[in-house]
Parts: structure tokens; C-alpha cells; sequence
């Protein structure tokens, strides 16, 4: 789909008569113009999202976590997947933002698909290296069929002693390794591993334990996700605000003409220099203290990025006062370098909130739903976007009607006359008051247990053992 998409574009952008006429009304691609467009980014963003999803769980999986060294290894794999996107977002804001604008839209789009084919080449050629986990039930048929069972098991009494409930340790698990040990959180999907009497165990009549505490651990990452949606609705408003900041700014620094549209390439770079520092510095110096093998647990780092992008917010509003000052009462353009400090702290922010979200939620699942749970970071990122869209509209329709010249904080057309620094800072107080719900979540979730599997076998052998060892005690025990 990747490569589908960006073969369209290649195509569209190419030939004139795949594209519109030159005009100033946004609705003027229709037809079938605009479905070849709209496809084409359809089939990105697929193929963009089952990538995204996959190669961090992937990667992860090379390293076996009953091994304490592979263990701790996990975290700075997903330290340097991150390094390695950043990377990859900053040649792609620069080189090949440069070449669309100097040598043409087709070019950067062949570069693009050009690097897409050699990453693919490069998996292929490692794919008789890898670790592949045998596939197991699809997720989604597991959490459905818990649901169901535990509907149609809604009046049966749930047994005091949560021992009695349907294990089959037989039964290969999903993860063919571990099985999760029962938790009392979310009672009424136990009702899903209660045998109801005249019954089998069946697939949609009983499930397991460990495939109700699947769903249970799926169910606590929920809150986390949503907590998370705010940092990236202010990481979309960042990029877009910042872009038309330095449309009214000074975009040279020194000899160097800086192209608006690689405004955003700031963080990245910052994210480029401080990842390695994060790994190399922190996290010893973390460990020693704390004594956790990552110096910090994944919650914690994504609460102190989540901490550091309120500050982003209001450092960007003070940014915005200077600039504005700067325009207004004496007529020079602030260069562009000011906005770097609420990109630092940002791109530091998105490094401690992404990086730890992926690895808490590859960590966190169970290990036939490692793919999906990766995928739920990026998915409080795209939901971040949609809010951060709807917020916009928002904000404009309330604060027209409150103003003296009855247009919004964000709509007019001069942006030296709009309210950007208010707006900034309704981010910031919104962040706190998010960051205020992420530490109730974050304290109330229940990180999993999980146990090896035991076969029926040795569970015969262990109560033979168990047994034997009873007797003994009965025949060396002494009356009082």
C-alpha cells in the first residue's frame, strides 16, 4: 500500500493533465483529479499505519525477555528505533523537502519510494535472522470472544475462590511461553472463564483465564492512551503554528536561508542529539538510583514528557508576545532562531513520551497483542490530530463571539493581530489539567503478572511431590 500510494503521487505529480489548473480556492481539485489525489494519500496512510504498527513490535521481538541481558537491551532497542525514525523525519524535511521545491514534486516523491524499497530490501534480506513468533489467534477474535462468553455467562455466580476458574495449561497459550496469573480487577469479564454446568470447555461457551486478563491488561491501557492524545494535539499545533510564525520571521541564520516548511526539522534535530545522551547518561545515572533496569519505568517517562510539553506551550506563547513586540513597535522581523527553545524542550518532551509509550505497551501486552499495542501509541498520536483540528474550530467559534471584533483568536487573516500567545497558553493550562488526569491513571494501573505455563504433567508431579512431602511432615511430627 506504501508503495501504491507513492507510485499515484509519483504519477499525479508528474504529468500536468493529472493536475489542477493554478487557482485560489481550496475545492478547485474535483473529480477525478482529486480521487487519484485522495487515494493515493488513502493508500499512504494504510500502508504508513501497518508499518508503523509492525516494525517496532518486530524489532522487539529479537530479544528474548526471560534473558536479564536481552531484557534490558529491550528498552534501548526502542531508544534507538526512535533515534532512527528521527533521523529519518529529518533527511526527509530537509533533502527532500529541498528537492520538491528546486527540482520538483515527482523528484522527492521517487526519493522517497526509493527509500522505501531499499528499507524493504534490507528486512527481506535479514528475514532468515529473525525470531519469528508462530502466529496465534487473531487478537481481536480473542477480546471479542471474551466479551460474548462474558455476556452469555452475565447470571452465573462468580466462585469466591478465583482458582476455580477455566485454565487450560494444555492448551498452548497465544504466547506459547507464559500465562498470565488471575487479577481482580474488571470482575465481570471473569464470568467469561466460568464452565457453565452441562457444558464443555469451547471456543464462545468458555474462555481462559489468561485470555480474560488479556483483555483486562487491554482494557487498563485504555486510560493511558486517551491520557496521552492532548501531547500530540499540541505537537500538531506546534508544527502548524510555528510554520506560519516563520512565514513573519527572519529565516536567516548567519549565510543560511532556512525554508519555512523546515521549521519542524528543529525538534528532530534536538531529538537527534539528546536520544543518545538519554541512553548513554541518563539511564545509567537513572539506575543507580532507582535500581530499575531502564532507570525509570515507562509511565514515568511519559509523565515527564507529558510535564515538559505544557512548558513547550507556554514557552511558545512568550515567544509569540516577543515576536509580535518585535513586528509591531519596531518594525524588524525576530529571527527565526527563537523558536528552537519551544521546539528543545518539545522535541525532549516527545522523546520521553514516545519512545516510552511504545516500549511500556510492547512491555505491558500480552504477547499475541504486541503488534496492536504498539500500534496504540500512534493511535493516540492520530487522534491527537483530529482534536487538534476540532480544538481549532472550537476555540475560533467561542472566542469570536466573546471579542470586540468578533473574529477568533486564530482566524484573522493578519496573524500580528490574532491572539496566538492566548492560544499557546490555553494549550499549556489544558496540558497541566491532562497531566493532572494521566497521574490518577498511571497510579491506578495494575502492571500484569504472568507465570510460566505448567502442563497438566507437572502440575500431576508437583501435587504427587506436594503430597509426599505432607506424609513425611505427618510421620516426623511430634504430639504436644
Amino acid at each position: 500500500m506504501h508503495f501504491q500510494g507513492y507510485t499515484l503521487m509519483i504519477i499525479q505529480s508528474h504529468y500536468k493533465k493529472l493536475q489542477p489548473d493554478p487557482c485560489n480556492d481550496s475545492r478547485c481539485v474535483k473529480g477525478g483529479q482529486a480521487l487519484m489525489f485522495y487515494t493515493a494519500i488513502g493508500l499512504f496512510g494504510l500502508g504508513a499505519g501497518a508499518i508503523r504498527g509492525c516494525v517496532p513490535a518486530l524489532g522487539a521481538d529479537q530479544y528474548d525477555q526471560k534473558n536479564p541481558k536481552e531484557q534490558m537491551q529491550l528498552s534501548r532497542f526502542f531508544n534507538w528505533y526512535s533515534l532512527c525514525t528521527t533521523l529519518g523525519g529529518t533527511i526527509g524535511i530537509t533533502i527532500v523537502v529541498w528537492v520538491s521545491m528546486h527540482k520538483g514534486w515527482d523528484k522527492s516523491f521517487i526519493i522517497s519510494l526509493s527509500c522505501t524499497l531499499v528499507g524493504l530490501i534490507i528486512i527481506a534480506l535479514g528475514k532468515p535472522l529473525f525470531r519469528v513468533r508462530i502466529p496465534g489467534d487473531s487478537p481481536i477474535l480473542r477480546i471479542l470472544q471474551v466479551l460474548v462468553v462474558s455476556v452469555k455467562n452475565i447470571k452465573e455466580k462468580l466462585p469466591e475462590d478465583s482458582s476455580e476458574l477455566y485454565e487450560n495449561y494444555d492448551q498452548e497459550s497465544i504466547s506459547n511461553e507464559e500465562h498470565l496469573l488471575h487479577t481482580d480487577q474488571f470482575r465481570l469479564l471473569d464470568k467469561a472463564a466460568i464452565i457453565p454446568a452441562g457444558y464443555k470447555p469451547a471456543k464462545w461457551r468458555v474462555c481462559t483465564v489468561t485470555q480474560v486478563e488479556e483483555v483486562k491488561i487491554i482494557t487498563r491501557m485504555m486510560p493511558i492512551v486517551l491520557s496521552t492524545i492532548f501531547v500530540n494535539t499540541c505537537l500538531a499545533q506546534l508544527q502548524t503554528l510555528t510554520v506560519q510564525q516563520g512565514t513573519l520571521m527572519n529565516n536567516h541564520i548567519g549565510s543560511f536561508k532556512v525554508p519555512t516548511t523546515s521549521i519542524p526539522v528543529i525538534p528532530l534535530i534536538f531529538m537527534s542529539i539528546l536520544l543518545p545522551i538519554y541512553e548513554f547518561a541518563f539511564v545509567p545515572a537513572a539506575r543507580k538510583l532507582t535500581g530499575l533496569p531502564n532507570g525509570i519505568t515507562q509511565l514515568q517517562r511519559v509523565g515527564i514528557g507529558l510535564v515538559l510539553s505544557s512548558i513547550s506551550m507556554s514557552i511558545g506563547g512568550i515567544i509569540e508576545v516577543k515576536r509580535k513586540h518585535e513586528i509591531l513597535h519596531h518594525g524588524k522581523r525576530l529571527n527565526l532562531f527563537w523558536l528552537s527553545f519551544q521546539y528543545a524542550v518539545f522535541g525532549i518532551a516527545d522523546m520521553f513520551t514516545l519512545t516510552g509509550l511504545i516500549d511500556f505497551f510492547y512491555s505491558e501486552a500480552p504477547a499475541g497483542m504486541r503488534s496492536m499495542s504498539t500500534s496504540f501509541a500512534y493511535l493516540s498520536w492520530s487522534m491527537g490530530c483530529f482534536l487538534s483540528t476540532a480544538l481549532v474550530n472550537a476555540t475560533n467559534s467561542v472566542t469570536s463571539k466573546i471579542s470586540d471584533s468578533k473574529i477568533g483568536w486564530l482566524e484573522g487573516r493578519d496573524m500580528n493581530k490574532n491572539h496566538v500567545e492566548r492560544f499557546y497558553w490555553f494549550l499549556a493550562i489544558l496540558s497541566v489539567l491532562n497531566f493532572i488526569n494521566y497521574l490518577y491513571w498511571a497510579n491506578w494501573y495494575t502492571y500484569k503478572k504472568d507465570v510460566p505455563i505448567i502442563s497438566n504433567e507437572q502440575n500431576s508431579l508437583k501435587a504427587r511431590s506436594d503430597h509426599t512431602d505432607e506424609t513425611e511432615s505427618d510421620k516426623t511430627a511430634t504430639p504436644n
